[in-house]
């Protein structure tokens, strides 16, 4: 009985890990393609197909007081510039120092930095815009996107946790190959290792 039930047990867990692993593998694929792509052009970075990036700077006198209420109003300035130039991205960093302030716009590939002077409302504007093999580079790493891109990162880690390990118990529950999967995860694993005990060193 006990024979019956751990043979039963392993065929269930066998058929749960094989189902997980095609759907999974499934849904997972595209994102997994994307992430390998850019993967390759994040370890070269000079690889911009001759979309380079460009660099836009502008300059002039904002049409109301900077200071409202004795505070920098950050707000309107903001606004003025996203209305005025198209900039995009969210508010990275913003502060006023000395009669000096800035705000720092950042989005995957762009960049757009405003430096103004508090008391003459003088401001100049630089706006970079990186190509598009950039922009893919940034969503890869996660910078400047928003939390909705951070979850798709979160997922995608987990659906590839969720393939490697049914790809790895539906091998080691075939005892025609179970050897040669023991064989060859532990020759995968020392490899891992030695490569980044050579990178460290």
């Amino acid at each position: 009985m006990a024979e019956l039930d751990t043979a039963r047990l392993k065929r269930q867990t066998h058929h749960w890990a094989r189902w997980i692993h095609v759907y999974s593998s499934m849904i997972a694929l595209l994102v997994v393609l994307f992430f390998a792509l850019t993967g390759i052009t994040l370890n070269h970075p000079q690889w911009t197909f001759g979309d380079d990036a460009r660099t836009d700077t502008y300059s002039g006198v904002f049409p109301f007081d900077p200071v409202r209420d004795g505070a920098v109003d950050f707000l309107s300035m903001a606004e003025y510039v996203r209305s005025e130039y198209d900039v995009t991205g969210t508010v990275d960093s913003f502060e006023a120092t000395s009669g000096q302030g800035s705000i720092a716009f950042k989005n995957p590939g762009y960049a757009a930095d405003l430096f103004f002077d508090v008391g003459t409302g003088e401001y100049e504007l630089t706006v970079e815009q990186q190509g598009f093999v950039a922009v893919m580079n940034d969503l890869h790493k996660g910078r400047d996107t928003s939390p909705l891109w951070r979850w798709v990162i979160d997922l995608s880690a987990l659906f590839l946790v969720a393939i490697s390990i049914t790809g790895l118990t539906m091998q080691f529950f075939l005892s025609k190959r179970r050897r040669s999967a023991f064989i060859s995860v532990g020759v995968g694993a020392v490899l891992i290792v030695a490569l980044m005990v050579l990178t460290i060193t």
